[in-house]
């Protein structure tokens, strides 16, 4: 399993929206077979596996990182290819959240008088697919907020002034989870100032894939529609969509911006008549089969997700330098008045990367 898991990994930045999957067929403790899920739309890991098997998948034991499907897609079921070839025992890392399959795989491939187990390192099958999860689950992305900060907690001095905090191999660490993602968001004040790119600037090589990299969906949060039709983003490679605030998009700049490729969506305002409302952006986002959002903005859209608990992933890089009073700070939350009140992270990952550090917290929900 550990090796399917290893697998699996290689599709990290190409499957989406589909999950990332591996699989190996072993017969007398030798493998025989191993494949992984690439593209969607191309074949499973199942399917990789069983052709590079051939005749020698009867009777094997499949360890597979996510239960085999049972439903038509764009792909046939899995399990169907598992029983044809004669597999004797499928043993899979999680059962699978998606409601067309969950636990129906496992179940028709026991039917079959296949031998089924789940479970076997199911903790990091999960860590490799936490936005599949949350959109089956919960109808929404994994949300992940980066952040680059001073080691007194500062993005940017108060001119506004903030390249660089961070160091050359931090930025490029950055561009990896920008390309493991479906879409890459930020907040129109950002867009406004720095007038970003917000695309990835590895190429294939650089990520240890075949084929041409898939630019992340750029995704603007823009409740007036304040954007400049000249903006960078429209004059890059990959598709741009803004978000605006229903009843307060003109006809005339959703027109200019229509006209430079952009797509237009509305959703409800927030409850304050400022902004939109940001679970409604999240729910939109997983309707259109976005599991991962890379989150790159202010302190202001990065403390209000925070605050309305819409987070799950900080990714926090920290630099070796201090840039004083009066620089700006990275989440902009409200005061609170007692200890009990603090948002709770749990630290799962620290590491240098270059000069700098690299955090990893997640948002615990059950303070």
């Amino acid at each position: 399993m550990a090796r399917a898991l290893q697998l699996a990994r290689r599709g990290l930045y190409t499957t989406h929206p589909n999950p990332r999957v591996g699989c190996v067929l072993v017969r007398d403790g030798k493998i025989v077979g191993e494949g992984f899920h690439a593209r969607a739309g191309e074949a499973h890991a199942e399917i990789r596996a069983l052709q590079a098997a051939g005749k020698q998948a009867r009777g094997v034991t499949a360890y597979v990182t996510l239960e085999p499907c049972n439903h038509h897609g764009r792909t046939p079921p899995c399990t169907e290819a598992l029983i044809d070839a004669g597999v004797a025992r499928v043993v899979a890392a999680m059962r699978d959240p998606n409601p067309l399959v969950a636990g129906g795989g496992l179940a028709a491939l026991s039917a079959a008088g296949i031998e089924v187990a789940s479970g076997l390192l199911e903790g990091s099958a999960q860590a490799l697919n936490p936005g599949f999860i949350s959109r089956m689950t919960y109808g929404v992305p994994w949300v992940r907020v980066k952040s680059a900060m001073s080691l007194d907690a500062c993005t940017a001095l108060a001119s506004g002034e903030s390249r660089w905090v961070t160091g050359a191999a931090a930025r490029r660490d950055v561009q990896r989870w920008r390309a493991r993602a479906d879409a890459i968001l930020t907040g129109i004040d950002t867009v406004i100032a720095d007038d970003p790119s917000l695309n990835v600037r590895l190429d294939a090589a650089d990520l240890g894939i075949e084929g041409a990299v898939a630019q992340p969906l750029r995704v603007v949060l823009d409740s007036r529609l304040r954007i400049s039709p000249e903006a960078r983003l429209f004059r890059l490679p990959g598709k741009v969509l803004v978000i605006a605030a229903e009843g307060r998009v003109g006809a005339a700049a959703r027109a200019a911006l229509e006209a430079r490729g952009a797509e237009i969506a509305t959703v409800p305002a927030a409850k304050s008549g400022r902004g939109l409302n940001l679970a409604e952006v999240l729910r939109l986002l997983g309707r259109r089969g976005i599991n991962e959002v890379h989150v790159e903005t202010g302190a202001t859209l990065a403390g209000a997700l925070i605050r309305e608990g819409l987070v799950d992933e900080l990714v926090i890089f920290v630099a070796s330098h201090l840039l004083g009073g009066g620089a700006r700070g990275v989440f902009l939350l409200p005061a609170i008045e007692t200890m009990g009140e603090r948002t709770h992270l749990e630290i799962t990952q620290t590491r240098r990367v270059g000069d700098d550090w690299r955090l990893i917290a997640q948002l615990r929900r059950d303070d």
